[in-house]
C-alpha cells in the first residue's frame, strides 16, 4: 500500500520539508503540532491555550487522515519546562476526557523535556492512530 499525505488547512501547514501526517497500512501518523492557530497564524499565550490549540491542530490532521481520538494508541508530548508538566496534564486530560469520554481508555504517552525551535513554543505533541 502506498503512503498517503495528509494534507488540510484546518491546522498549521509545515515550514519545514515534513507532512502534516501520513497514512500506510491502517497507521495515521500525525508529525508533531504546536499552539499556533492555523487561521491566524498566531501562537495561543500560555501553556494551557497552547495545549489546548496543540490538541485542536493534532484533531484536524486526524480526521484529515480519516482518524479520530478514538484511533489514537499513542502520543508524545514535548515540555521545554518541567515546571509546566503539571498545568500540560491537566489540559491534556480534560481534553481528552470531553473527546472520550470519562471512562474511555486513553492513549499511550510518553513526555519528553526538549528545547523547542521556537522559545516562544511551550508544548508539542505527535500522535499515532491506527485504522479499522
Amino acid at each position: 500500500m502506498p503512503t498517503q499525505q495528509i494534507k488540510t488547512d484546518k491546522a498549521p501547514i509545515p515550514a519545514a520539508p515534513y507532512s502534516q501526517g501520513v497514512v500506510k497500512n491502517g497507521i495515521v501518523q500525525v508529525s508533531g503540532q504546536t499552539g499556533v492557530d492555523p487561521a491566524t497564524s498566531k501562537l495561543a499565550e500560555g501553556l494551557t491555550a497552547q495545549t489546548t490549540q496543540t490538541f485542536a491542530n493534532l484533531e484536524a490532521i486526524l480526521t484529515a487522515g480519516g482518524a479520530s481520538w478514538e484511533d489514537v494508541v499513542s502520543m508524545r508530548v514535548y515540555l521545554t519546562d518541567p515546571e509546566h508538566f503539571a498545568e500540560m496534564n491537566a489540559a491534556y486530560e480534560a481534553y481528552l476526557r470531553d473527546k472520550l469520554g470519562a471512562g474511555a481508555v486513553l492513549p499511550c504517552r510518553t513526555t519528553i523535556m526538549v528545547a523547542l525551535a521556537n522559545p516562544e513554543l511551550l508544548v508539542e505533541i505527535d500522535a499515532m492512530a491506527v485504522l479499522g
